[in-house]
């Protein structure tokens, strides 16, 4: 089944004509992702990559039935594009662009709050390398090759260690059903806990690899949730335990400023909610192996 995107997904980019939109976008028709267009205002009625270019989100739903967006769009423009997407009937959306402001990511928060649930857009990102659900398709940046079909669900704020998590699975021939990077923003459109719901509720998910860092409640709420609601196993891994206290790290939002926020805060409240922790980042591959035996001997 997967989440949030399948090889029947129609996806969109916004941007596509760009140097960057372009790239990415041809390595998704290349792994077989349903991409039926792309928007760039002033180019509507040309083609790009042997796809219609449109003018605005909308034409560009009307046209091909689009459902979903992955926005290439430059940070000023960025929360524009997004609201764009959501008032033209896109229901996920993927934003990769770094370096929105903060504002800008509050007001458009404030703006999907209009929608009722049965049409409200649903964001992935910003800051974030995107979705995959390995052999259906994907929308982001990362590198499709090291990602295997399977079973066990991945959701992260960093990019680079969900793909090492997926690297590490392969090598022990543990697949993925689908790979969700949240993004490392203080403000973004999905939680930790948002994904988590969703890979609770999808029969082809037995698993769940949550990979956080530093800063923000996020991990403590996924915790509780965890601890409350998931039958599923999750395995969690925590970066950041040498991080000093006050500094940024990296992500924009990872800022230890309150209790609960760093490393081995998160690493006790984790725990404590019976989530498997990896000691290390070489270690996340070998303790979902270990949590996966153990509930088959179970």
């Amino acid at each position: 089944m997967a989440i949030l995107i399948t090889e029947k997904t129609r996806v969109i980019v916004q941007g596509m004509s760009g140097r960057i939109g372009s790239f990415h976008a041809a390595d998704m028709i290349r792994y077989g992702t349903n991409v039926v267009g792309g928007v760039t205002p002033g180019k509507g009625g040309e083609t790009h990559l042997e796809l219609p270019l449109f003018n605005t989100v909308r034409e560009a739903v009307e046209a091909t039935g689009a459902e979903a967006s992955l926005v290439f769009v430059p940070p000023p423009f960025a929360a524009d594009a997004i609201m764009e997407a959501a008032d033209a009937g896109i229901r996920t959306a993927v934003c990769v662009t770094d370096g929105i402001p903060s504002q800008d990511m509050m007001r458009l928060k404030r703006f999907l709050k209009r929608y009722p649930s049965e049409r409200k857009l649903r964001l992935i990102g910003p800051n974030c390398a995107g979705i995959i659900s390995p052999g259906k398709g994907f929308m982001g940046i990362m590198p499709p090759h090291i990602y295997m079909q399977g079973r066990v669900g991945i959701v992260g704020r960093s990019g680079t260690l969900g793909y090492e998590a997926a690297s590490q699975m392969q090598a022990l021939g543990i697949g993925v059903s689908t790979s969700v990077g949240i993004g490392g923003d203080p403000v973004n459109g999905s939680s930790f806990r948002d994904i988590l719901e969703l890979f609770e509720s999808d029969p082809e998910t037995d698993a769940v690899m949550m990979i956080g860092e530093i800063g923000g409640p996020q991990e403590a709420e996924a915790a509780a949730y965890a601890r409350d609601h998931m039958r599923k196993p999750v395995v969690a891994y925590i970066a950041g335990l040498s991080a000093p206290k006050g500094r940024k790290m990296g992500h924009a939002g990872a800022i230890v400023s309150a209790f609960g926020e760093s490393a081995q805060e998160k690493v006790e409240i984790l725990a404590a909610a019976g989530i498997t922790v990896a000691p290390n980042p070489s270690a996340m591959g070998e303790t979902m192996a270990m949590v996966l035996t153990q509930r088959k001997v179970a």
